[in-house]
């Protein structure tokens, strides 16, 4: 571990060293009252006037990193900062509301935790790309950021920020940013890393000290255990997971249990994670790299996860350039990943976005992940999902999607439900067809054979 700890150090003085000099200026917010459940405070707010330009273009860290303070003052002052634009990943909090367009005009990269009524009133612009890209995609300015705004943690032992519950694609925005604005929240844990925040990379320094959002793990049903069951089968000792968060990954966590050795490299994780690490079926031992640390670019959870990452070196928290990198993925013998969706084709084709007039989801890493477990020695990919919808009354198991295609069917390999596992690997239609009208529920079997009449006659 102290080898570990001295390595991440070490990255950590060479950021640093990159960092061009700034004057901060400094904002101490240390009197209010937090709800835990809005997340919403009584703090005063800082004003932002002097630092945002209108026309200015906003990128913030995300998810269970989003920075609260920040947030709540540019909305505040929206009317007298405005025009403005703003790229956020996913949210979890209710700060962002639709009739805060009115001088602000949102984007993301999908409509995932409370976006999904942002685009219900048509005031959300989504941006079909993969997580993987959204850094690039910053650096070349086709993504506009003008101003970064970020939650760090205090100063931590090599003297830097981290960005603490959420990396991803926020280096790059602190990179490209003509201003960067930093909430430094004392209950926001230090992560070791592969990029951390300079003191004198600051512009406008704003200190806090309220919770960390908290995202919950969901109650776990019977649908949930029996997908998880159905895809524990493809997961052995050794095996490295990605997945993201829920009741169907923390069930299928739960039955992995038993495994040895097992390793972790996910673009997220929740609390479920830290149980298996407890009980020492995570160890990390086998992978070709990283061995002993869990990677992941996002902690989604609550502060029992968070305790257990601060200053922890055997789990960090990594920019997408790191987790989602292609190269590096490829490298990974036995990959298992699992992602979710909303339908899946008799073809094997996956729309994990949206459901006739409704925007659920995103592209994420999905395609990424699936193409690299496909192609790990000894890997799966998986795609979980349960067999209906709507009450029991819409399958998900389709003829044809009814919008547009998250992940190729030539990537597809394999997909569970709370009926089975259909293994679609080289395999041709017809039989691709066939097994996964098999793992469709009962009710919705004979409907799709008689739908699919014409591709079983065909061929295609």
């Amino acid at each position: 571990m102290a080898a570990t700890l001295a390595g991440l150090a070490a990255s950590g003085k060479a950021a640093q060293r990159l960092s061009p000099h700034r004057t901060a200026v400094y904002v101490r917010l240390t009197a209010g009252r937090k709800d835990p459940h809005t997340m919403r405070n009584d703090l005063p707010l800082p004003d932002l006037k002097p630092w945002i330009r209108p026309g200015d273009r906003i990128v913030w860290s995300q998810a269970a990193g989003e920075p609260l303070t920040l947030i709540e003052a540019l909305i505040a002052q929206r009317a007298e900062l405005g025009p403005l634009g703003v790229f956020m990943g996913a949210s979890f909090t209710d700060l962002i509301q639709s009739e805060h367009a009115d001088h602000i005009r949102f984007a993301s990269f999908g409509a995932i935790g409370q976006l999904r009524r942002m685009t219900r009133a048509g005031v959300l612009d989504v941006i079909p790309c993969h997580v993987s890209r959204i850094a690039h995609y910053i650096a070349a300015g086709e993504i506009g950021c003008d101003v970064a705004m970020v939650q760090v943690s205090p100063i931590g032992p090599n003297g830097l920020h981290s960005f603490g519950v959420t990396n991803d694609y926020v280096q790059a925005a602190v990179a490209k940013a003509r201003i960067v604005i930093a909430e430094v929240n004392a209950q926001v844990p230090f992560t070791w890393g592969d990029g951390y925040l300079a003191p004198e990379r600051i512009d406008l320094r704003v200190d806090s000290d309220r919770p960390v959002a908290q995202v919950p793990a969901p109650p776990i049903g019977a649908h949930d255990i029996a997908i998880a069951q159905a895809a524990a089968r493809f997961i052995g000792d050794g095996a490295t997971l990605q997945m993201g968060v829920g009741a169907a990954p923390d069930a299928l966590l739960r039955l992995v249990a038993d495994r040895r050795d097992l390793g972790v490299h996910s673009g997220m994780i929740g609390d479920a994670v830290i149980e298996l690490i407890e009980k020492g079926a995570v160890t990390n031992a086998r992978k070709p790299f990283d061995q002993g640390i869990t990677v992941t670019g996002a902690l989604i959870g609550t502060d029992r996860l968070y305790r257990f990452a601060d200053r922890n070196p055997e789990l960090v928290v990594r920019s997408s350039a790191y987790v989602q990198d292609e190269a590096r993925l490829a490298a990974l013998p036995d990959f298992v990943t699992v992602n979710t969706a909303v339908e899946v084709d008799l073809t094997g084709q996956v729309n994990a976005e949206q459901v006739g007039g409704d925007y659920l989801g995103g592209t994420g890493g999905q395609a990424d992940y699936v193409r690299a477990g496909h192609r790990s020695p000894g890997g799966h990919a998986i795609i979980a999902l349960p067999a209906t919808a709507k009450g029991g009354t819409q399958s998900r198991i389709v003829l044809h999607l009814t919008s547009g295609v998250t992940t190729a069917r030539t990537d597809v390999d394999v997909v569970v439900t709370e009926f089975g596992s259909a293994e679609l690997r080289a395999q041709p239609f017809r039989e691709r067809a066939r097994r996964l009208t098999a793992i469709a529920h009962p009710d919705f079997r004979e409907a799709l054979e008689r739908d699919a009449h014409e591709l079983m006659r065909r061929g295609y």
